[in-house]
């Protein structure tokens, strides 16, 4: 029976690619491809490797948004993005200190480079930018299709990084109630979906450690697709919450999967990526207890033993505490503490009392809280 599904999942992945590339022939032939973008996702690396992946689409000309977006123009534009044209198999070039690399897109129009440098890498600061220019000719009059890419690098003194979840732990999505999660996401934009109360500040605390220097990095892991990287992106920027590589997903067909990845497997593999990539310093996790981020984060620690310091979980409901238990005590037998938290102030008094941010930082959290609450900016 395996063998027999995987043979239908791949005949019907082709008829998939088949389909895909006769809509972008004909809408090229037809003129109805304006301009393409090169859409580089947020990389990171080391003083030896650096890992920089994105996608060529066409453009779908979104825009940023506004907080007088309309409902009906969040819908089209996030149909805009689910929608997405793919530019498959063109040659993407990247330029880094001198040096010139080449990767062709795979059939889903994706990109990814590996860079090794020469030499030890030592820079000042922490983000440093990749050129990526589209090398092959896709349309007629396409100009130079070129764009920069940023990429984070360690620098300065890290007391730990920051792995985080994103729905439900920053975002209230309702990912545990289909017909709301489908509402918020589509209805609203990177204004009107608000993040819980505190968490910026939060979290820039926790960028800021004990130093009060804002070196401690932040890595976004979520089971997302890739369609709202620009989206997620653009409600970080806004909502001032720390800058940091958004690790998103591809949830179409596959080959071998009718989803591609599971939750659970898409969120382990880029957390032991992250971690197999800065062995020089401990992680805290951050996650929600709405689906199966416990779960996960404890097979982190099984994997990674001394790695993690602490796991924050956001209580998104009731009925997930015997679950949230359960793991917690496994935890606490490997010598990790998981803390289930209603809101940022317990999450921040934690961490303060284990000394891991500054007294001050405290008002800033509960100041910024109760501006949340009521909805001011």
């Amino acid at each position: 029976m395996p063998q027999k599904r995987n043979i239908l999942l791949s005949f019907l992945y082709e008829i998939k690619l088949g389909i895909n590339q006769s809509i972008l022939w004909l809408a090229i032939k037809l003129g109805l491809v304006k301009s393409i973008l090169i859409v580089p996702f947020e990389g990171f690396g080391n003083e030896r490797e650096i890992l920089l992946v994105g996608r060529v689409i066409r453009d779908n000309r979104i825009g940023s948004s506004s907080p007088e977006d309309s409902v009906w123009k969040n819908i089209g534009k996030m149909r805009r993005r689910f929608m997405s044209t793919v530019i498959p198999k063109v040659l993407v070039k990247a330029e880094f200190q001198g040096k010139e690399y080449l990767s062709k897109t795979d059939e889903e129009g994706y990109f990814e480079f590996k860079i090794h440098p020469n030499h030890p890498i030592k820079l000042a600061s922490r983000w440093q930018q990749i050129e990526l220019t589209l090398v092959d000719k896709v349309i007629r009059n396409q100009g130079k299709v070129q764009v920069k890419g940023d990429v984070f690098l360690p620098v300065g003194n890290i007391d730990y990084g920051i792995i985080s979840d994103i729905d439900d732990t920053i975002i209230p999505t309702g990912a545990m109630r289909l017909v709301e999660m489908l509402k918020t996401t589509f209805a609203k934009n990177a204004y009107t979906r608000v993040p819980f109360p505190g968490v910026a500040a939060f979290y820039k605390t926790l960028q800021k450690g004990t130093d009060g220097v804002e070196s401690n990095p932040f890595f976004y892991v979520s089971s997302s697709p890739w369609n709202l990287y620009d989206f997620l992106h653009e409600l970080l920027k806004i909502h001032h919450i720390p800058k940091g590589p958004l690790m998103l997903r591809d949830i179409g067909l596959s080959r071998t999967e009718l989803i591609s990845g599971s939750h659970s497997e898409h969120k382990l593999k880029q957390i032991r990526q992250i971690l197999s990539t800065y062995l020089h310093f401990p992680f805290m996790l951050i996650g929600d207890s709405g689906q199966d981020d416990p779960k996960i984060y404890l097979q982190v620690v099984k994997e990674f033993p001394g790695r993690i310091i602490m796991i924050f979980i956001r209580d998104v409901h009731p009925s997930r505490h015997p679950f949230v238990e359960e793991v917690k005590a496994e935890l606490e037998s490997l010598g990790v503490k998981m803390l289930l938290v209603k809101n940022s102030i317990e999450a921040s008094q934690f961490a303060l009392e284990n000394g891991w941010i500054l007294p001050e930082d405290m008002k800033e959290i509960a100041e910024e809280k109760v501006k949340d609450e009521k909805g001011e900016t």
